[in-house]
């Protein structure tokens, strides 16, 4: 063995060493989180890899860095065939991929197109970054640290392309057979050609070609592009449960000393990971409503705020060192990383999870710090105190009497579940907002004037129907919540009913994916896909006479969260409407403002959220702003009446717009 086999193996070990050394630290640091099984499913499992990691499909949502990361990403594929062949080489020298006989000429071809694309997509995201970046990299949390970091990764990435350029052209040059294939390495081997040096030219970038490949992958786990390491495992483990489910918690533990999240040892070590593999681009907080309207809110920074007191505390608690950690009593991730004003700004829109490229839960571990504010520490903001009362004595947001909750349908003939007999085919849920807010009581009568119009046989419960626990949910009051829907489940699975329809999305969302979780396990619909199959069943026939320009704003509980957008334009295209959209549509809508629990909260910091989305409707210049919620209906009202445009403008659910033309 020569001196330079030698001294490579010495190399290659330590390296391949150390990093082995750093991604112990990093399993072991994911270790002091709660455990949660994430192994179910795998051909689901590995679909997501195929399709969002391999596919690049979230970050092709932006086709510029999109395709410019998609070339990196698969040259750092194809090209590890190459770093492959450079380490057999320093271990076997004269060693190539040639040996593989006929299907060497392709894969030299491809390492030569995908090199150039790499060199092409590092310079113009260095040009992105320096000269034209977009305006989600100015935030206040942006550092030199974030740009210098992105310089560094994507410098050794040109150079390790570069070299591999160099070592191919040399190493024909030095009298290896000449590859047509390598039409790239072709080219740059005229520059050595006659030269007497060429033997040392190539030991030159050989050996900058491994050192720096490996000096990368020892970088990795130490920088914010950890993610290159932890995507693919991060969007492996990502969750195949209902997107609009939150995870239950266990009020039942006895040995539970708190509950919700403080800090981050309560966190799952899923959500760990997330916070290893959050690759600071901003994406999610670009498409926060809060964050657009001047709220603290960066769900960027929430997450990389896990991963900063991650790395504080993991090597405390694995060391088992009890007096340094009796100093950090106090220093935790709630308070001193993040702050109450963050985590009640957020709406659960779900924008933030829809636009991560890597797949990372911002709103569960947002959800699980307000629980453990509301749960353990009695401390969340004051105007939720009457809501929470209300919802535990009225079962209703509002401290309307429980006792008149079916009023809203006098004079219809409408018939409860407890008068009904035998099996209805649908239990139309009216919701607190149906049953209550006196605008929407108008979509509740609507929807009965649509349902007897179809001659569907429906009930409702009546008084018997509690608020469906969503606001208290996601507001962090799991326990009331709970209660709320332990009543509910007792009350539905006393009757029989076919399905559930109901107008709201938030209803919605929590009967079909989280009753389950608690022995309610339902068929049920929103009532844009109940109307829609009336019609195009032919059982609801509506006149095409209700035209006029119409814009439809998407609910996110409807939309990103149960991917419900086609039924409520198809009812109003049936309708008659000329349907026109926004420009942020659809899974890119922009929420107006009263999810998570926000409908009960003052908003005091910076431009209302429902002002903004009102503005973008208008910008379409509508007869008619459509919704399907009554939460949107509720935002939008009060925005185009802050805009004085409520004279010329109308805002009405869907159900509305076609009781009319009945």
């Amino acid at each position: 063995m020569t001196v330079r086999q030698i001294l490579f193996a010495l190399v290659l070990l330590a390296a391949l060493g150390y990093f082995a050394f750093s991604v112990r630290r990093l399993i072991r640091g994911l270790q002091i989180g709660r455990k949660e099984n994430r192994f179910d499913n795998i051909p689901a499992r590995l679909k997501n890899v195929l399709v969002i990691a391999f596919g690049q499909s979230k970050l092709l949502r932006e086709p510029l860095a999109g395709l410019m990361h998609f070339f990196i990403f698969w040259g750092f594929v194809v090209l590890l065939s190459a770093v492959l062949e450079a380490i057999i080489e320093g271990l076997f020298p004269g060693f190539t991929l040639a040996a593989l006989g006929p299907l060497y000429p392709p894969l030299a071809a491809l390492q030569e197109a995908i090199g150039i694309l790499v060199i092409v997509a590092c310079l113009a995201a260095l040009i992105r970054w320096y000269i034209v970046p977009p305006k989600r990299y100015f935030g206040p949390e942006i550092t030199g640290h974030v740009r210098g970091d992105a310089t560094l990764i994507l410098s050794l990435i040109l150079v390790i392309v570069v070299s591999m350029f160099g070592t191919n052209a040399t190493r024909m040059v030095s009298g290896a057979e000449l590859q047509p294939a390598r039409f790239v390495s072709i080219q740059f081997a005229g520059f050595f050609q006659g030269s007497a040096g060429t033997a040392a030219w190539f030991e030159f970038f050989w050996w900058i070609h491994i050192l720096v490949v490996l000096a990368f992958l020892n970088y990795l786990p130490y920088s914010k592009h950890l993610h290159v390491l932890t995507s693919l495992p991060n969007v492996y483990f990502s969750s195949l449960r209902p997107r609009g489910e939150l995870p239950r918690l266990n009020l039942e533990d006895e040995n539970a000393e708190k509950f919700g999240a403080e800090d981050v040892r309560d966190l799952t070590w899923k959500q760990l990971l997330d916070g290893y593999t959050c690759t600071d681009c901003g994406r999610c907080t670009a498409a926060c409503p809060a964050n657009a309207t001047g709220k603290v809110l960066s769900p960027r920074k929430i997450i990389m705020n896990i991963r900063e007191r991650a790395a504080e505390l993991t090597p405390v608690v694995l060391r088992g060192d009890a007096e340094k950690d009796e100093e950090l009593v106090g220093h935790r991730l709630l308070d001193n990383f993040v702050t109450d004003a963050e985590l009640w700004a957020c709406t659960t829109c779900r924008a933030c999870m829809e636009e991560c490229p890597v797949t990372i839960e911002h709103v569960p571990a947002i959800v699980d710090m307000r629980r453990f504010l509301v749960l353990t520490e009695s401390r969340f903001p004051p105007e939720l105190t009457n809501t929470f009362k209300n919802l535990e004595t009225s079962f209703n947001p509002w401290a309307f009497s429980p006792d008149s909750r079916a009023d809203w349908a006098e004079g219809l003939g409408v018939k409860t579940m407890a008068e009904q007999e035998g099996e209805v085919d649908v239990l139309y849920w009216v919701g607190c907002a149906g049953a209550f807010d006196q605008r929407y009581v108008k979509v509740s009568r609507a929807m009965v004037k649509l349902m007897d119009a179809a001659r569907v046989r429906f009930a409702i419960l009546g008084n018997e129907e509690k608020c469906n626990g969503d606001p208290a949910r996601r507001a962090g009051n799991e326990y009331l919540a709970q209660m709320l829907i332990t009543e509910n489940v007792e009350t539905l699975n006393r009757y029989k009913f076919r399905r559930i329809v109901a107008t709201c999305p938030h209803c919605y969302n929590t009967l079909k994916n989280e009753y389950p979780d608690f022995g309610g396990t339902y068929e049920v619909l929103h009532h844009t896909e109940f109307l829609r199959n009336l019609v195009q069943s032919g059982r609801l026939k509506v006149r095409t006479d209700g035209g006029g320009r119409t814009v439809f704003h998407d609910s996110c509980y409807l939309g990103r969260y149960n991917g419900i957008y086609d039924a409520p334009r198809d009812l109003l295209k049936a309708s008659g409407a000329a349907v026109t959209e926004m420009r942020r549509t659809r899974d890119r809508g922009f929420c107006c403002g009263a999810g998570g629990g926000r409908m009960f909260l003052e908003e005091t910091v910076g431009k209302r959220v429902n002002i903004d989305r009102t503005e973008e409707a208008l910008a379409c210049g509508p007869e008619t702003i459509a919704t399907a919620c009554p939460f949107c209906l509720t935002m939008l009202t009060d925005g185009v009446k802050a805009k004085d445009a409520d004279t010329t403008v109308h805002v009405r659910d869907v159900a509305e717009v076609l009781a009319d033309l009945v």
